[in-house]
């Protein structure tokens, strides 16, 4: 089994070193690369195992269009997937062939894909917003107000640092967002003094962190290299560090990273029991709801797109289609009808 991962022809081994490299090995030194995020890493090499598993064991390279839609089309009628994952896992395979095989793959192309289904999201009442964050208690509380009070991403607002919280312009830079770009956003007013708190806990764990001669937090692309110290500095601390250390799922280091994400999700998800909404809410329903409440209240929508970090101003406008017909704005007809008796 392990004979189908070698790369002889694109990665050839060293003469002094008797292995090879591994095929998904060099798909994630590629991904690396290419600066891709862990997230992307972790779901390209997980497409790429799944279709060698599928083909029965053979080398990607060895097989044709064909076999990747029939791959794709066993996802749709077997397990149902969505046309989103069926677009990743796509883009896995064409990753794989082109970048990793050096495999031109024009029938890629013509492979027949779902239609992309835009749907309208969730979006919770201010009532309801208030409601599920006073559920929430510890360091989830405030991540989720200030997900909330700033339209971030949950990944966006975990990664933060102590140097992007900037109190005397009342901002907060939110760098590598979603497409690696930069922006910056409001800090809310009435989250002030909790975040104040939050650097006095944080600076507690930093100074420990130094005395105890832990390495520091990792630290994007080539900064380590250029500033060897830079990752022990205060200021490229975590805005919500981990209370515990962890190993780096990429270089093997035990270190502090930043809270995780699924914390965060677990309690929001316990908040939403406790408060009985059904809607289905999960930690991204505070960014639209962030978006809707902004534009029910006459914000430009140019404004609420740079804000939530879109590049094109039509992503944005799928929260207009919420107000459009919300709180009734449009009247329906049987409204204009005289009383009708229900007949028995």
């Amino acid at each position: 089994m392990d004979s189908i991962f070698d790369l002889t022809r694109h990665y050839p081994a060293p003469r002094t070193s008797p292995q090879r490299p591994r095929l998904l090995d060099c798909l994630r030194e590629r991904i690396r690369y290419r600066h891709y995020s862990l997230r992307t890493e972790q779901a390209y090499v997980h497409w790429a195992r799944r279709f060698i598993r599928w083909s029965g064991g053979r080398h990607p390279r060895t097989l044709a269009g064909s076999d990747v839609e029939a791959f794709l089309s066993s996802l749709v009628q077997e397990r149902r997937i969505s046309p989103s994952t069926h677009k990743q896992a796509l883009c896995a395979l064409f990753f794989l062939y082109r970048d990793v095989l050096g495999i031109d793959l024009p029938w890629m192309n013509d492979l027949a894909r779902p239609a992309s289904l835009r749907r309208i999201p969730a979006v919770l009442t201010a009532a309801e917003v208030g409601a599920v964050l006073s559920a929430m208690d510890g360091d989830s509380a405030l991540i989720g107000r200030l997900l909330y009070g700033t339209g971030m991403r949950l990944t966006e607002g975990l990664q933060l640092r102590v140097k992007d919280v900037d109190f005397d312009r009342r901002v907060i830079i939110v760098r590598q967002g979603k497409g690696g770009k930069d922006r910056i956003v409001m800090l809310p007013a009435s989250l002030v003094e909790q975040l104040r708190t939050q650097l006095n806990r944080c600076r507690a764990l930093w100074v420990l962190d130094r005395v105890s001669g832990h390495p520091g937090v990792e630290v994007p692309h080539a900064l380590q290299s250029k500033y060897p110290d830079v990752d022990r500095t205060w200021g490229w601390f975590w805005l919500f560090p981990a209370s515990r250390l962890s190993r780096d799922s990429r270089s093997g280091i035990v270190r502090r990273h930043h809270v995780y994400p699924q914390s965060v999700q677990r309690a929001m998800k316990r908040a939403v029991l406790a408060t009985g909404i059904a809607l289905p809410v999960s930690v991204h329903t505070l960014r639209h709801s962030f978006a809707t409440h902004l534009l029910q209240v006459g914000t430009d929508i140019r404004t609420v797109q740079e804000l939530l970090g879109h590049s094109d101003v039509s992503t944005t406008m799928i929260y207009t289609h919420v107000l459009r017909y919300a709180a009734g704005s449009v009247g329906s007809p049987l409204d204009r009808l005289p009383d009708i008796t229900p007949t028995a």
